[in-house]
């Protein structure tokens, strides 16, 4: 049986080693702690060994993991040249990320952080917009990935994560209690207005519209003064806002999908491809092209001395 070493799964061990620790290798590679462990536990399996003597230390090596040590930072060592000299070869030409910026300012900051650390020499350029001009600009290949929320009519992308939607108001905001109950929205066309509007119709809820704004600044200024309430993702919860109180009897919201796309050019660069994996990659991070092995939860008790379970 073939096994094929994923180059992220090797960063993470490598780095765990020469940090300590799982989480700060975590914070180096703008991921979270469980995702890195993840990456390991994944290596333990693919490769039958285990990596780590079970240990109050929880980073001592095993024979087999001082073995993986040492081909593990040659094998980034030859990734890491031959990216870089791919990326040279483009010229310095940026790779355009088109993403709403809601997910630029809650969602992408540690990845692209991390991003940049393990890929200093490309480019990135980022392009904030709603979903649906991201999708034309992605299928017309003026710009190179694309993150945004589906909606109705889109079609193609990959699913890579789910949002769930929830009701904002002011951490001393009352709006939540008034009637008609004042929301601020995005434009017409956008999904989270429509849920807003169809889960309030629904419910049987009077409401009106206080505050329409392109960017979620702007609703986030219309709850913080109090002026409405609004939907947003989990993730843009951030001091100053609450989630509406169950006791004001808002109606629940679904979950979205994100879908990632990358530019449909015959040959995109080396560097696109690079962004969609690593993105791909952070975002799914149970996800494996190579590997349809049990999940690590299902390992028999041999593997759970590991320190990372």
């Amino acid at each position: 049986m073939s096994i094929y070493l994923d180059i992220r799964a090797l960063r993470a061990f490598v780095l765990t080693i020469e940090t300590g620790s799982a989480t700060e290798a975590a914070r180096r590679m703008g991921r979270t702690q469980s995702a890195v462990t993840q990456q390991i536990q994944k290596l333990e399996l693919l490769l039958d060994k285990k990596l780590f003597h079970d240990t109050r230390r929880g980073t001592e090596l095993t024979e087999h993991g001082t073995i993986l040590l040492s081909h593990a930072r040659q094998i980034l060592a030859q990734h890491d040249e031959c990216v870089g000299a791919l990326s040279a070869r483009q010229g310095r030409k940026p790779v355009v990320l088109g993403v709403p910026d809601l997910y630029a300012a809650f969602l992408l900051p540690q990845i692209l952080g991390g991003f940049r650390r393990e890929h200093p020499d490309i480019r990135l350029e980022l392009c904030c917009a709603l979903s649906r001009p991201l999708l034309g600009r992605i299928r017309e290949g003026s710009i190179d990935v694309a993150l945004v929320t589906r909606m109705a009519g889109f079609s193609g992308g990959e699913v890579v994560g789910r949002q769930q939607l929830v009701w904002l108001t002011g951490s001393t905001s009352f709006a939540h209690q008034e009637t008609p109950l004042p929301v601020a929205l995005l434009p017409p066309g956008n999904i989270f207005r429509e849920h807003a509007i169809e889960a309030l119709d629904r419910a049987g809820r009077d409401w009106q519209i206080a505050c329409v704004s392109d960017s979620i600044s702007g609703l986030q200024t219309a709850v913080l003064s109090g002026m409405a309430v609004t939907v947003l993702v989990e993730d843009a919860l951030v001091p100053g806002l609450r989630q509406v109180p169950p006791e004001a009897g808002l109606p629940p919201l679904p979950s979205v999908d994100l879908l990632l796309y990358r530019t449909p050019a015959e040959r995109p660069s080396a560097a696109v491809d690079v962004l969609y994996d690593y993105l791909r990659s952070c975002l799914c991070p149970g996800r494996d092209p190579v590997d349809d092995r049990p999940d690590p939860t299902t390992w028999s008790d041999a593997h759970k001395g590991s320190p990372f379970h």
